[in-house]
């Protein structure tokens, strides 16, 4: 065989070799630029985002936040009358200014007059009977005057024939003397009959007196309820009209207000009208604040509809009682109910806007302070991170009074440095772990 002659290759050999040549540098690439991120990644610093706070001078607080409801001191309330079943009919617009005297509520007045005219009538069958009592009595009385007068004849006569004993016989005389007596007994039973008809008489009127007297008051009554089925504004102000917890409501939502048509009962709340010029915050406080509180203190008022608005009250009633409230399920709730006044009153003020009370329990005036997050223990003694940089200097503070949200910084603090409000040693721990 000739030396020039090459050796024969296999068909699709060298494709195959380029191919493996390809795949073999690409994946030496890919792991190069894997290498190159891991390195870069790994020795990179990881940046911590700690939170901070600056040390800052303001008027330190210690107070008793509680939930209430803005509510007139001088609110006037509209009730039903002392009258059987009323009815509304007639119903002022809730939420409407009313001046003093207009009508706020009218009730059904078919029923009282009706009544009213019953009670008259009544009167007027009260009065026919005692003057045809006093006729009867009258025709009695004569006829019991006819029988005295016929009684006292006969007595008379007997005792006239009586005398005529000494001329006839014995035995016409004896018959006579007792026919003396007989006239005279008769006498005497008519006139116990006329005592028995006198006394009779006496008491069918004293009957018909009270019966007469009875209805004159029923009469009075049905006019006293036709009088007050009219209710009308004692003052001027905004008419509220309040809940009929007697109508049947959604479950679990509040009774609906009373309407025109309503069936009230007697001294039921239908509506108020508050004086707008002088309100109050009413709270609730819970048990174990209730210690803490005395008449006098000053509380901060703002209104969840008027957030932009901060009044100052004064506390000035708190129940002796708690009152116990039922959460549920058996389980119950103490607290103390209390009433703070306003000393001022915004115009956008209305009765039952939510509020929250602040009720100060005591204040420092232009106290060094730092929130409560910002305060470790370190070494056993209350100490702060303070910003430095990039990094933290810890630093030993001396602190006083506290409350919920802030410490008041003693000594070891200027105002204006920057204090963490986190372990910085922790956070980077828990983001070398992410």
């Amino acid at each position: 065989m000739s030396k020039d002659l090459k050796p024969k290759q296999r068909l699709g050999q060298a494709g195959q070799s380029r191919a493996r040549k390809g795949i073999i540098i690409a994946s030496l690439v890919l792991l190069a630029g894997g290498g190159a991120y891991a390195a870069y990644h790994y020795s990179a610093k990881t940046v911590v985002e700690i939170p901070t706070a600056r040390v800052r001078r303001a008027e330190f607080v210690i107070s008793v936040k509680a939930r209430g409801e803005i509510r007139s001191t001088n609110s006037k309330i509209l009730a039903a009358p002392q009258v059987p079943d009323p009815k509304i009919t007639k119903l002022f617009e809730s939420g409407k200014a009313v001046n003093q005297g207009e009508i706020v509520i009218e009730f059904d007045t078919a029923q009282q007059e009706q009544y009213y005219l019953d009670r008259s009538t009544s009167v007027r069958t009260v009065d026919s009977e005692i003057v045809q009592t006093k006729a009867s009595h009258r025709i009695v009385n004569e006829m019991d005057g006819m029988n005295k007068m016929t009684s006292e004849y006969n007595v008379e006569r007997a005792k006239l024939e009586a005398s005529k004993a000494e001329v006839v016989s014995e035995i016409e005389g004896a018959k006579s003397r007792i026919d003396v007596g007989v006239s005279q007994g008769e006498l005497g039973q008519v006139n116990t009959t006329i005592g028995a008809h006198k006394i009779s008489q006496e008491a069918d009127l004293d009957r018909l007196q009270q019966k007469k007297e009875k209805t004159l008051r029923d009469l009075e009554r049905a006019k006293s309820y036709l009088s007050k089925l009219v209710v009308r504004a004692p003052i001027s102000g905004i008419v509220n009209i309040l809940p009929n917890f007697r109508a049947s409501g959604s479950f679990g939502s509040s009774p609906p207000p009373f309407k025109e048509g309503d069936r009230a009962w007697t001294g039921a709340a239908i509506a108020e009208i508050p004086d707008l010029t002088s309100m109050r915050v009413e709270m609730k406080l819970d048990e174990v604040d209730r210690g803490k509180m005395q008449l006098g203190q000053k509380v901060r008022v703002r209104i969840d509809a008027l957030p932009d608005k901060e009044i100052e009250a004064d506390l000035d009633w708190i129940s002796p009682i708690a009152a116990l409230q039922f959460r549920g399920f058996g389980s119950t709730e103490k607290s103390f109910p209390a009433r703070a006044t306003l000393k001022s009153v915004d115009p956008r003020l209305r009765p039952g806007m939510s509020a929250s009370a602040e009720i100060l329990i005591e204040s420092q005036a232009n106290a060094l302070m730092i929130p409560a997050r910002a305060s470790f223990v370190h070494r056993g003694k209350p100490s702060v991170y303070i910003q430095r940089g990039a990094g933290y200097q810890i630093r030993q503070i001396e602190v006083g009074r506290r409350n919920d949200t802030d410490i008041v910084v003693v000594n070891g603090l200027k105002e204006g440095e920057t204090v963490y409000l986190e372990n910085p040693i922790d956070a980077a721990k828990r983001a070398k772990k992410l």
